[in-house]
């Protein structure tokens, strides 16, 4: 063992030692002697190899164990490595999401924020409006109706004098009288007309405009055509309305701001729609900038636009220098998904 030898080679030292050297000389009682001492020697010279060789096969076994109980392991960990990058994976992607989502949450809330200051911009614009509006009729009203029947009022005392001293006159005085009442009763139509006509309901879309277009053309001094189809008039009461006031906000923009000399409005059938166009002849504006402008001006057009809206229709503008300003609103036949109640 000290000089390595292995169990088979001592079997062959041990072979030509009997074979070739004590058994050729020996008589058959010493060979036979020889032979069974010769197996107890072998027998004892191997007993330390052998048992170095069990202990080193029982090692080499329970190194084979350990071995496949470390394959084992080695895969289950490898298991759990592949199991720890997709969780980690799965993480990271759940960690994007969640700065995406915190991202669009506070785009979302700068947008409502800003939409809220757009709403209470509005909201004071249009409060500003109607108070510069009921100033305006509070101003005719008194500048010019109650002058006119403080008017008429004197004249008829007057009158009621001169009747008892003499008639001279008297006709001519009544005349004029007259024409002041005439004259009151026709401003008094006018703020009636501006704020609900009842030719609308009583004749038709066609028959208000004609007759908002006449007063608007002598008032301004601009010249004013229209085109309509007949078929307009099988709008229900809501979306007639709201052709005729975007309309009419229209042509009083157009006094307003245009510097136009004419103006045409015509009301074409589309296959499923109407479509109103007011053309102008006046001086272009920045549409854009007016749309996100903070000023009162711009409350008329998001007037329009939302009446129009409302219907489920649509409301465009196209203004360009040299060619004025075309305004136009389409409104469906029949109710939209869109269409809101409107008082």
């Amino acid at each position: 063992m000290t000089i390595g030898l292995e169990t088979l080679d001592l079997a062959s030292i041990h072979e030509q030692a009997l074979i070739f050297r004590a058994l050729p000389s020996s008589p058959p009682a010493v060979r036979d002697l020889v032979v069974r001492r010769a197996g107890r020697f072998f027998a004892t010279a191997i007993l330390p190899i052998e048992a170095t060789h069990r202990t080193a096969l029982e090692a080499n076994l329970h190194l084979n164990r350990m071995n496949q109980t470390l394959g084992r392991r080695t895969q289950d960990l490898a298991g759990s490595n592949r199991q720890l990058k997709k969780e980690i994976a799965r993480r990271r992607v759940v960690e994007e999401n969640l700065r995406q989502s915190e991202q669009h949450s506070i785009l979302l809330l700068e947008k409502s924020r800003h939409l809220q200051e757009q709403m209470r911009r509005l909201s004071r614009g249009i409060l500003s409006a109607q108070e510069e509006e009921r100033k305006r009729i509070s101003r005719e009203l008194h500048d010019v109706i109650a002058q006119m029947l403080t008017g008429i009022n004197v004249r008829l005392t007057t009158l009621k004098m001169d009747a008892a001293a003499n008639t001279r006159g008297l006709g001519r005085k009544i005349s004029r009288t007259q024409r002041l009442v005439e004259k009151s009763v026709d401003i008094i139509h006018r703020f009636a007309r501006d704020l609900r006509p009842a030719v609308l309901d009583d004749l038709g879309l066609i028959p208000a405009l004609h007759s908002f277009m006449k007063s608007f053309a002598r008032e301004a001094g601009i010249r004013v055509s229209l085109t309509a189809f007949a078929g307009v008039e099988e709008l229900n009461g809501a979306r007639r309305t709201v052709l005729y006031r975007v309309a009419q906000e229209a042509l009083n923009n157009v006094a307003r701001h245009a510097h136009a000399s004419r103006v045409a409005v015509s009301i074409q059938k589309l296959p499923h729609a109407v479509r109103m166009q007011i053309k102008d002849n006046g001086k272009a504006f920045d549409v854009g900038s007016v749309w996100h402008s903070k000023r009162i001006q711009r409350l008329g057009l998001i007037g329009m636009r939302e009446r129009v809206e409302t219907v489920g229709g649509r409301f465009t503008i196209v203004s360009a220098p040299g060619q004025g300003t075309t305004i136009e609103a389409q409104i469906p036949f029949n109710p939209g998904p869109k269409e809101r109640p409107r008082s």
